[in-house]
């Protein structure tokens, strides 16, 4: 597992986030029963680059919490069995899987925290665990898809004991 991990802004945190984001990684891979090894590049930055970024790839002009862009085509979400058709889909230098690119505000995290009423730790992981789901082909347009998300979401935290 190789979890790159970029630092746009200064982060001045009480706890090791890049341990933080690599256990919530795997933890939510290995929900998911994902059977490879994976490669993720995480990137965390502030409002303003993440503000541009939705605005030249989604044509949202604002900035969001988290950016998440998978590498992979799924048949149905968290379904593997058609990874192994592309060979794109794995660096061929390692043999890992390219799961994809996460994109994290760490304004968004800071100021989610104190509307939610929770630790900026708690807050950081939830966004890594929604990043990788949706690296994994997890979805949350319709209804349905956003309540499977939020079930899998709090597992996955739950699983780690990082409750709100």
């Amino acid at each position: 597992m190789t979890i790159n991990i970029e630092e746009e802004v200064e982060i001045k945190l009480d706890f090791d986030h890049a341990e933080l984001i690599n256990t919530v990684a795997k933890a939510a891979a290995e929900h998911e029963e994902c059977p490879y090894d994976f490669c993720v590049n995480v990137v965390l930055t502030d409002n303003d680059s993440i503000h541009e970024i939705n605005k030249e790839y989604r044509n949202v002009d604002a900035a969001t919490d988290v950016l998440s862009f998978p590498m992979a085509e799924y048949p149905a979400p968290g379904d593997f069995s058609h990874i192994e058709d592309d060979p794109d889909n794995f660096d061929p230098d390692t043999g890992e899987m390219l799961l994809g690119d996460i994109m994290i505000s760490m304004d968004k995290v800071y100021e989610q925290a104190e509307k939610y009423g929770h630790s900026v730790k708690r807050e950081l992981a939830f966004l890594v665990a929604h990043s990788m789901l949706h690296l994994m082909g997890f979805d949350h347009m319709e209804d349905e898809e956003r309540k499977i998300m939020e079930e899998k979401q709090e597992s996955i935290l739950s699983m780690l004991k990082i409750e709100r």
